[in-house]
Parts: C-alpha cells; sequence; structure tokens
C-alpha cells in the first residue's frame, strides 16, 4: 500500500484510475476501504472517467495514531489532504468527505479555495456550524470495558463499529475531543467553491443540509431518502447526485 508522510505522520492511501482527481476524506472511525471501497465510490469515480484518492486520516485505519486531542483538529487534517496532493503533484482537485471528512473538506475549501474544483460535503449539515461533532459519550463508549459496559444508543453504535474495524479505540477517543470543532457562519459564507451537501432524510446526526447551503454562495443539495448516518454514504441517489454534479461543475 502506498503512503507518504507529513507532519511526522505516515499516511496510507490509494490512488486509482485516470481523469480528474478527487480527493476523498472519510468519516470518524472508519477508513478508506471502508468509507470509499466497500460502498462502491471508488469503482463508481473510475468506471466515470474519474481518478480516485482516499486516504486514512491520523488515528485511522492503516495511518499512524496520535493520543492528544489537540492533534485532531478539522483545520490541522484539512492540510494532511492538501500535503497528500503536493505528494501526488496534483494542483487542484474535487474535495470529498463525509461526516467528519466534511468538516475537514470545508476545513480544505476554507485553507485552500484555489486547490478546490469543487467541494462534496456527506453526513454532515448545518451541524458543521451549530453542532460540535459528536457526543463526548461516543468517546466514553470507545474507552469503556467492553461494548456491554455501553449504555448509549449513539455510542453502542460507533463503539461496535470500532470493534469491527479494529480500530484504536483510544486514538478515536482523543480525536472524539480534538475534532469538536465547528465553522462559523461567516467562514462558511465565504466558502465560494461549489458545494453539493447530501444527508440522509433519516439522519440524526448530520443537522439540516438546506440550512448550511442557505450560508454558502453557491451551494446545492441533495435529500438522501430514507437512509440514516450509517447507510447513506453509499446510497445510488447520492452516487448519481454526485456524478452529475462533476459532470455539471466548471
Amino acid at each position: 500500500m502506498p503512503s507518504f508522510t507529513h507532519d511526522g505522520i505516515e499516511f496510507a492511501y490509494l490512488d486509482e484510475g485516470k481523469g480528474d482527481p478527487v480527493i476523498l476524506i472519510h468519516g470518524f472511525g472508519s477508513t478508506k476501504e471502508v468509507n470509499w471501497v466497500a460502498p462502491g465510490w471508488v469503482s463508481t469515480l473510475t468506471r466515470a472517467g474519474r481518478r480516485a484518492i482516499a486516504f486514512d486520516n491520523r488515528g485511522h485505519g492503516a495511518s499512524g495514531k496520535l493520543y492528544e486531542a489537540e492533534l485532531y483538529d478539522p483545520a490541522l487534517m484539512a492540510t494532511d489532504a492538501l500535503a497528500l496532493m503536493d505528494h501526488l503533484d496534483i494542483p487542484r482537485a474535487d474535495i470529498m468527505g463525509y461526516s467528519m471528512g466534511g468538516r475537514i473538506g470545508a476545513c480544505v475549501a476554507l485553507a485552500a479555495p484555489a486547490r478546490t474544483r469543487s467541494l462534496i460535503i456527506g453526513g454532515i449539515g448545518i451541524h458543521l456550524v451549530e453542532g460540535a461533532g459528536l457526543p463526548a459519550t461516543v468517546a466514553e463508549a470507545l474507552l469503556a470495558p467492553s461494548l456491554e459496559d455501553v449504555t448509549d444508543p449513539t455510542g453502542r453504535t460507533f463503539r461496535a463499529f470500532a470493534e469491527q474495524t479494529k480500530s484504536d479505540r483510544r486514538a478515536l477517543a482523543a480525536c472524539i475531543f480534538g475534532s469538536r470543532r465547528t465553522l462559523t457562519r461567516a467562514e462558511v459564507a465565504s466558502i465560494e467553491t461549489p458545494t453539493l451537501i447530501g444527508v440522509g432524510t433519516k439522519d440524526p446526526i448530520a443537522g439540516s443540509a438546506h440550512e448550511l447551503a442557505a450560508l454558502m454562495p453557491d451551494a446545492e443539495v441533495v435529500d438522501i431518502p430514507d437512509r440514516d448516518h450509517m447507510l447513506a454514504v453509499g446510497d445510488r441517489v447520492w452516487k448519481h447526485a454526485v456524478l452529475a454534479f462533476l459532470d455539471a461543475r466548471p
């Protein structure tokens, strides 16, 4: 598996297909394989004539693990995506993130608008501004002695997911606290990059996609029908909308 080093951390990534590059940034507790390969995103993009590039975020998957919360600020994690683009000599790309990855993607667009051809945000809506990410109870669930000790429903979901992906639960707990950064309304309003926002209609975690889009100068929304936070990522309606958006964007 190819890798690159940034900020003293080794990152694992995949790079498949040819054409305009799409940088894929996965959500909290996930990996490039779980978020982008298994749901068919890599194959969908490469079949559409695009270059799919995905990496494991710091603290996740096969990338380096960190245990200090301050090292998981989304603005700092956005520099990892830009460093990958530098490593691959990519001056400009479409940026696509899901959930926490959408928060990171928005920070990429803020930090480097000239390098962001378009921004695609899935699994996060107005909570990009009004919510501080996943609740602290998820970190408590990750650090609990066992899944049986967790009573919080959201915490149980993410603890079971972390066990399924064989994740470093201590690193993920640090990420929970470090990534609890919202963007201001002024910051969101300054993102002029063409943006697509998609949230499942049964997602209680993301917040309203329409409220977020209303703050942005060039954003459109896709309601992903009858999908919750975990299932929306690979939905067919969402895939069709993303491909159409990529075809239509400048």
